[in-house]
């Protein structure tokens, strides 16, 4: 069930303000802070999401996993939107099948500094791990001094407008990355010469990062289509003059509403058959004092099964994300 959200604000993270996107009985997504970890076993970690979902829905912890609740993927700290939470083990083996298969959707909003020039492009550097000392925590492209163990990477860029932010020139581009590397957007947008606004690792070398209140990157739209329903969610637009004066478009590229109908009509392969298929709604909420209705299962081998299992057991002996 899709649920209305207010857009995200320039106000710190709190407990109490956890926004949810999407609902059903399988999964959460919810529109995730901008600086805030997803979990953590550090006592001075105040906040967490993980601490916001046992604040709004203690009910649905479950207490056999690391943390109590099954995060399907990864957010950045720094980065804000859309991440789904899986509300038990079938649910999360079923979004773990969808991205080990490469059949997730996620697009991005992000500000990056200078006007990029091509409306559309694809980003192809290889990304691997930064073993420069002092940079161990880092990605870099193949061929950066350091860069180990490199990795086919590739990202679509689409501009939607260009503009100032703090008076410095910046365009506001949608991302969808078509691989799954640690940092990627990040890390493609600054090896493209446009790092994005705020981002204090991959960014410019002067103290010009340390003025913006966050990285301008924002998870906008998310598709997992499991082969019971289809989890899609949109989020708001954080990245808005109504909610940063520092941001002051000029240039309407691209409308960002006709790309957003270009990701909801794509097509889905059909679990059962192979073809394609629209990315359905899944089955609402039960009216209150009713019990919900069954959902269809479609049989599950054995080595499926097996590999399943193993994965689940794995996620929630892990004790890092």
């Amino acid at each position: 069930m899709h649920l209305p959200c207010i857009a995200a604000t320039m106000e710190p993270g709190s407990v109490e303000n956890l926004c949810v996107v999407y609902r059903s009985r399988d999964f959460l997504v919810v529109n995730k802070h901008w600086d805030v970890r997803i979990d953590s076993k550090a006592w001075w970690e105040t906040l967490t999401l993980q601490k916001q979902l046992q604040h709004r829905f203690p009910e649905l912890a479950d207490p056999d996993t690391c943390y109590g609740f099954r995060f399907c993927h990864q957010l950045d700290f720094s980065t804000s939107g859309a991440l789904c939470v899986a509300l038990n083990k079938a649910a999360a083996g079923s979004a773990y099948k969808c991205f080990k298969d490469r059949k997730v959707t996620k697009a991005y909003l992000a500000l990056v500094r200078g006007h990029v020039q091509e409306s559309r492009m694809t980003i192809s550097y290889a990304i691997g791990k930064n073993s420069t000392e002092g940079r161990t925590h880092t990605m870099c492209i193949e061929g950066t001094q350091g860069c180990e163990n490199p990795k086919p990477s590739l990202t679509e860029l689409m501009v939607l407008e260009h503009g100032l932010y703090a008076g410095d020139p910046v365009s506001k581009v949608l991302l969808q990355p078509l691989t799954g590397r640690t940092h990627q957007l990040r890390v493609h947008c600054s090896a493209l010469g446009h790092p994005i606004v705020g981002d204090q690792t991959y960014g410019q070398a002067s103290s010009q990062e340390d003025q913006p209140f966050r990285m301008m990157l924002h998870a906008f739209y998310l598709r997992i289509p499991t082969c019971t329903e289809c989890v899609e969610a949109c989020t708001p637009d954080p990245f808005v003059p109504t909610l940063d004066a520092c941001w002051s478009p000029h240039t309407l590229v691209q409308p960002l509403d006709k790309l957003v109908q270009v990701l909801r009509a794509a097509t889905d392969p059909d679990p059962t058959e192979g073809g394609p298929r629209p990315c359905s709604p899944s089955t609402p909420l039960p009216a209150p004092g009713r019990p919900p209705p069954t959902p269809a299962k479609l049989p599950e081998t054995e080595a499926q099964r097996a590999s399943c299992l193993k994965w689940l057991s794995e996620w929630t002996l892990e004790p890092d994300n």
